[in-house]
């Protein structure tokens, strides 16, 4: 069956039209088309660039809890997923084209007993850290996962995980095999490493200082804040009572962060939508989190476009071209204007099939 869609487009509010055959998109008109959407808005699936399949509450979940994690996310009009750190082998879903598609950066590589057990690859000798990501990079979709700051119970706060050094020669191993990092970064201190490395992207990125803004814009560095889970900053101070030090720095981590991040978003840096799903934050919830970035200063067009066209872009997936795979949402309504609108999709349609 071929379908056909009509409507208006995004960012440029303009009419498109679209014949869908065979999964993918035509901008020719075919012949005995069924118009199955006819006035409204359609935009290219959303992207969550931080979302853990492999991920519940509990830790490490099974594959058939996964799947319903990624059906939840297709609902929810998440059609690509940037999967940054998945502790199961999830890739016998890339055979399931009811699925969204996934691009994973491997496992978290972080030391022993700094990190959230059962989720990352421990990495004893720091030395072995190029190793280990050239090995995450063979593994993954382009992306390699750092833990760059956790907390360290000797100190009592937030402190890296990795010298200079072994960072510049780790995130270089990762570009030589045609793969970008990216790290978890709650505090300041870790950030300058990472970014002097020729990391890709930060995740969270709460503390992002004017200094660190200069050196991400010299790099080029993109972030992608997660700004809903910063919002559980305060439970997480709460629940380390016996690291007083810790607790305060998240407790400052999460005042300051709006005002961090609206400078990062007010320079230019490349902002993308992440939830940060699976764990603390239920899966679907996309829409938060581009309602979420309105209140760093993204106008409701830059907040979609972070979770759509220029995500894809970013992540080098395709638009709604002649010939792309047909990866669309449409809209009664125009999915700028809040999150009940844009979580749920009046069609998803997925390589071209109507859901």
């Amino acid at each position: 069956m071929v379908h056909h869609v009509r409507g208006r487009g995004l960012p440029d509010e303009q009419p498109v039209e679209y014949w869908i055959v065979d999964g993918r998109v035509s901008l020719e008109p075919i012949d005995g088309a069924e118009t199955v959407f006819s006035d409204g808005w359609i935009i290219p699936g959303l992207v969550d660039a931080h979302c853990h399949l492999g991920i519940g509450t509990g830790g490490p979940v099974g594959l058939d809890e996964a799947i319903d994690y990624a059906e939840t996310e297709r609902r929810a009009g998440v059609l690509l997923l940037r999967d940054p750190g998945v502790p199961i082998d999830t890739r016998s879903l890339d055979d399931r084209d009811d699925l969204p598609r996934i691009i994973r950066a491997g496992r978290h590589l972080a030391k022993s007993k700094r990190y959230i057990p059962g989720l990352a690859i421990d990495v004893d000798d720091e030395a072995g850290l190029p190793e280990a990501v050239a090995e995450q990079a063979r593994a993954g979709d382009g992306w390699v996962k750092l833990i760059g700051d956790w907390i360290d119970r000797s100190v009592g706060d937030l402190a890296p995980l990795w010298s200079d050094d072994v960072l510049a020669e780790a995130i270089a191993a990762a570009h030589t095999h045609g793969a970008r990092v990216t790290a978890h970064v709650f505090g300041e201190d870790a950030l300058p490493g990472l970014i002097n490395a020729g990391i890709d992207c930060i995740e969270h990125g709460t503390g992002i200082t004017d200094d660190i803004i200069t050196l991400m814009l010299a790099h080029g560095t993109a972030l992608v804040p997660t700004l809903i889970n910063i919002d559980n900053f305060p439970g997480i101070a709460d629940s380390a009572a016996k690291y007083p030090t810790y607790a305060a720095h998240m407790r400052a981590l999460h005042a300051s962060s709006r005002k961090r991040l609206s400078a990062a978003r007010e320079a230019g840096i490349p902002i993308y939508a992440g939830s940060d799903a699976g764990g603390m934050i239920a899966h679907g919830r996309i829409s938060d989190e581009v309602n979420a970035l309105t209140g760093i200063g993204l106008s409701p067009t830059e907040a979609l476009g972070s979770a759509c066209w220029d995500a894809r872009r970013w992540l080098g997936a395709p638009l709604l071209e002649h010939g792309a795979p047909a990866d669309l949402l449409c809209f009664a309504r125009d999915p700028r204007t809040g999150p009940e609108v844009l979580g749920s999709p009046d069609l998803v349609m997925l390589g071209g099939r109507v859901y």
